[in-house]
């Protein structure tokens, strides 16, 4: 783990600004607004090489755990009492579990990152945008400071992130020892003891912990739920998605509701734009659960009455749109694609929240580490802090009721994996099993 302590901005790239020069890195700062995004590198052109094979890439260019502890610190303190972090739990391996908030308005912004370890463009646009709205006195930072409350866990998974892998680092054992109840069944279904992503988890197993929520935030694991499946809600097993859900449990006891979740990830390197060369920046998605409204999702309806899709969809329009906006300065933030919308996964956050009444948002974003490891992290990092804050925006001005939900249904498709090294050539249902 490296001891050099790094400020934000020499962790995140210096950022060029329009036609005005080099922002100066002594000190971090924020991204450009949509109205003059920076550029970092020429467009992404067709003949670019990309495959989905596992590789050794580096990622020291990323935030790590303790220069996360070290940013947060300063955030807080350079933000003169406008960010507030606190611990609000440890990871397995004993590491801190940190939440930001800023803002004094009553309506509530959870957001999430690095719930897998090796999906790292959001904890760096997190901080940038936690710097932003703690220091900066501009007209966007003000109104999202006395309209919303916004809460952020940048390292949700700290153990995966050291690692640099998608799982956490526990095993069937010390889960059995956080609870009893659970000795002698059958370990969880998201128990990952092989190879998954290039990554062995022999030595270390470890958990997808984006399976272990579940809609029912009062949840005490029972072995009779055990092993369980993708298709049916987790168990609240690590103490990473404890903590979260213990913040989302506060959080509505203060509020009444936490109004929008945003989680961020990532997904393959290789997709494209349907009927296009380009590859796609990222994913967009508000719908994670079947609607139980509906008879597909009728074993939900007892969350029917707070489950709100359209007002997701309206969330995810926000962003859609500010990425297009800036794609007059930045071509690939038109390279925005809908996620495939056929999921049913009430072991997820997102749709766990979702059914808890709050209006969800997923980014999925180009390329994890083991395939694309640095390559466009500045550009892609830029591109989730301009799709947040977009929602942000719209949330602060009041903008987003008013946004059609039927755009959501508009945003393209994403295209099919298109790779130059012939790994692999249409949209694999295993790829995507292994994303979501």
């Amino acid at each position: 783990m490296p001891t050099v302590r790094r400020t934000l901005a020499a962790i995140t790239g210096t950022l060029m600004l329009g036609t005005f020069g080099v922002l100066p890195t002594a000190t971090a700062a924020p991204p450009p607004s949509t109205a003059d995004t920076a550029r970092d590198a020429p467009r992404q052109e067709p003949a670019e090489r990309c495959s989905t094979r596992p590789q050794d890439n580096p990622v020291d260019a990323f935030t790590d755990y303790e220069e996360l502890l070290v940013e947060l610190d300063r955030i807080e303190a350079e933000s003169r009492g406008r960010v507030q972090v606190d611990q609000i739990g440890t990871s397995n391996r004993g590491r801190l579990i940190q939440a930001a908030r800023v803002g004094d308005g009553d309506t509530v912004v959870l957001l999430t990152s690095e719930i897998h370890g090796n999906e790292k463009t959001g904890t760096d646009a997190i901080l940038w945008l936690l710097d932003h709205l703690g220091r900066s006195n501009s007209r966007f930072a003000q109104e999202v400071r006395s309209e919303l409350t916004v809460v952020a866990v940048p390292k949700m998974n700290p153990d995966a992130a050291e690692l640099n892998r998608r799982g956490n680092d526990m095993t069937w054992d010390e889960v059995v020892d956080l609870h009893p109840q659970l000795a002698g069944a059958e370990p969880a279904w998201n128990y990952i003891t092989n190879v998954r992503q290039g990554h062995d988890y022999g030595p270390r197993p470890g958990f997808d912990i984006n399976r272990d929520y579940n809609p029912d935030l009062s949840y005490v694991p029972d072995p009779a739920d055990l092993p369980g499946n993708s298709a049916q809600p987790g168990w609240f097993l690590t103490p990473e998605t404890q903590a979260v859900r213990d913040l989302y449990v506060d959080l509505t006891e203060e509020f009444g509701t936490v109004d929008t979740y945003v989680d961020i990830h990532h997904q393959g390197p290789c997709y494209v734009m349907p009927g296009t060369d380009d590859y796609v920046t990222l994913s967009l998605s508000g719908k994670f659960v079947a609607d139980p409204n509906t008879e597909e999702g009728a074993r939900y309806a007892e969350y029917a009455d707070r489950y709100d899709l359209d007002y997701a969809k309206q969330l995810n329009v926000a962003a859609y749109d500010a990425l297009r906006d800036a794609s007059a300065h930045r071509p690939e933030f038109a390279h925005v694609s809908l996620y495939p919308q056929d999921v049913d996964l009430p072991g997820t956050g997102l749709g766990s929240f979702a059914l808890n009444g709050s209006g969800s948002v997923l980014f999925e974003v180009r390329g994890q580490s083991q395939d694309l490891g640095e390559r466009h992290r500045v550009m892609l990092t830029q591109a989730v802090y301009v799709g947040v804050e977009g929602i942000l925006r719209g949330l602060a001005n009041g903008e987003v009721r008013d946004l059609d939900p039927a755009d959501y249904d508009a945003i393209p498709p994403r295209g099919p994996v298109v790779t130059t090294d012939q790994s692999r050539t249409l949209a694999d249902p295993l790829l995507d099993v292994l994303e979501r």
